[in-house]
């Protein structure tokens, strides 16, 4: 039987690499033979599609909105096991979602993620309730820091957030963007 492993890729803060490594790791797996779902969960500034050169045709706004289904937005990076599902870039309505938005999302989600080996989640930064609701689906949590004071304090809050809120007591922590 198939089981996928859930990663969430955050941070406290902006600009410590989060899609760069969520990308990295995702494309090593698939080298290594995994299917791998690389998830743009950076709902208001997504940005995975520049990073990857490519221009979907549809995003995970379409697939909420109704306007396509969900398999129809992923998008084949490589054949048979490296797919990305895009997210919008400047809808701030997504960045917040609602929680009605955010169980619809997850009720469309669910018969999609089975296929996967491993489903990477780039999320955005901060401790928005977006970030909080994918951090708490992950079965894995690595949260991103680099050396700079703002980064450590940011990303030490953010877990602080999740262990009040979710309990969450498990975290992978990695350094970034030091020599």
């Amino acid at each position: 039987m198939n089981s996928t492993l859930s990663v969430a890729v955050l941070s406290g803060k902006g600009g410590v690499g989060k899609t760069n490594i969520s990308l990295n790791l995702a494309c090593a797996l698939y080298q290594a033979g995994f299917k791998n779902l690389l998830m743009d969960c950076d709902m208001g500034l997504a940005n995975l599609d520049v990073l990857l050169g490519i221009t979907p045709e549809g995003n995970l706004q379409n697939a909420l909105l109704g306007e396509a289904r969900l398999n129809d937005v992923l998008y084949p990076v490589e054949p048979k096991g490296f797919d990305v599902l895009p997210a919008a870039s400047g809808v701030p309505e997504l960045n917040d979602m609602s929680p009605d938005l955010r169980d619809l999302l997850l009720e469309r989600l669910e018969p999609v993620l089975g296929g996967y080996d491993f489903v990477f989640m780039d999320l955005g930064a901060g401790i928005s309730e977006t970030v909080q609701t994918f951090a708490a689906m992950a079965a894995v949590r690595i949260v991103l820091i680099t050396p700079e004071p703002t980064s450590l304090t940011d990303s030490y809050a953010l877990i602080k957030v999740l262990n009040n809120r979710f309990g969450m007591r498990d975290f992978m922590v990695m350094v970034n963007q030091a020599s």
